[in-house]
């Protein structure tokens, strides 16, 4: 049977294919029944699907950045197209065509990954281009990079995000330094490379999105710190110099820092210039990406608006068709 894609779906229609989990959530209705509210996507967009009176047994393989195979009636609700289901199954991702889910390309993930290669060893600072030249013939490091999102529900929540995400800050870092030259613009690069880094680590992406035991019990700040950490050792195994203390301690605190305040996970407050520009500017990217995805999936083509999105706390307006 031909696959139908999210963007050819119609009221009243009758589905039975596969799609990954964008995200998963069990909530409850007014009478304390849960029900399964799961985002489903493919290549051309996403819907949201609902399955009722569940339990967390019954739902505790389908997880976020997984396949499930989805049964049930497609059905208009308040303007907006979603998915009744009746059964909601995981499957293996090697049952999978992956052109189908898609999100950037083999092609593109190489394009990013020079313009990566381009940047960080272009650095005139012998010790920063050193450190970066340890991380970039890593191919462990490498391999991980092209295939770990920057997020397993919010911003580049697909393969390869974190490269995209990490490509998008280095060019942003460069504009900024143009309007701030007090920036040193190398270390704001570097930071921008190791902010994520750890996130290598912390989720594995062998069958969905999901956290490694070391990501659960240490977070991708704490793996990033000691990634840095091993590399530093090893830059000083090959030059036979001491890597500046200062500029290790700047390093470490970006990666710490990023999150921008405690609430949001950061041990440190931003205290140098280029910490606070790097969690300006990874915020911002965040951000972006998420408006820019809402507007682009949202379901409702007939209206000015986006549905209301929980994660960002409002609707996002889509602008008037002339």
């Amino acid at each position: 049977m031909t696959r139908r894609f999210v963007t050819d779906l119609k009221d009243g229609e009758v589905v039975d294919d596969v799609f990954l989990v964008s995200d998963k959530q069990l909530r409850a209705n007014r009478n304390a029944a849960l029900y399964l509210s799961v985002d489903l996507r493919d290549k051309t967009g996403m819907i949201n699907g609902r399955m009722w009176n569940v339990s967390e047994d019954s739902c505790s393989e389908i997880q976020s950045g997984g396949f499930v195979r989805v049964r049930g009636k497609v059905q208009l609700f308040q303007g907006t197209l979603q998915l009744i289901l009746t059964h909601c199954d995981q499957v293996s991702p090697t049952t999978v065509d992956p052109v189908d889910f898609e999100q950037m390309s083999s092609v593109k993930i190489e394009q990013l990954l020079e313009q990566l290669r381009r940047v960080l060893l272009a650095f005139e600072n012998p010790h920063l281009r050193t450190l970066m030249e340890c991380f970039l013939v890593d191919e462990t490091i490498l391999h991980a990079l092209a295939e770990t999102p920057a997020g397993v529900k919010a911003h580049h929540a697909y393969p390869g995000g974190l490269l995209e995400h990490v490509v998008t800050l280095l060019k942003s870092a460069e504009k900024i330094c143009d309007v701030y030259p007090e920036l040193d613009v190398e270390l704001l690069q570097a930071g921008v490379f190791l902010h994520d880094i750890g996130k290598t680590r912390e989720l594995s992406c062998d069958s969905g999105f999901n956290y490694t035991d070391e990501g659960q019990l240490l977070g991708h700040l704490m793996i990033g710190v000691e990634m840095l950490t091993e590399k530093i050792h090893r830059v000083t195994e090959l030059t036979s110099e001491q890597f500046p203390q200062e500029l290790e301690w700047r390093l470490k605190h970006m990666i710490l820092s990023h999150h921008g305040s405690y609430e949001f996970g950061s041990p440190r407050l931003p205290m140098t210039p280029e910490a606070i520009t790097l969690h300006m500017i990874d915020n911002l990217d965040a951000k972006m990406h998420e408006f820019m995805r809402a507007i682009h999936d949202d379901p409702n083509s007939g209206s000015h608006w986006t549905l209301f999105i929980p994660r960002l706390d409002r609707k996002i307006f889509k602008g008037m068709k002339s």
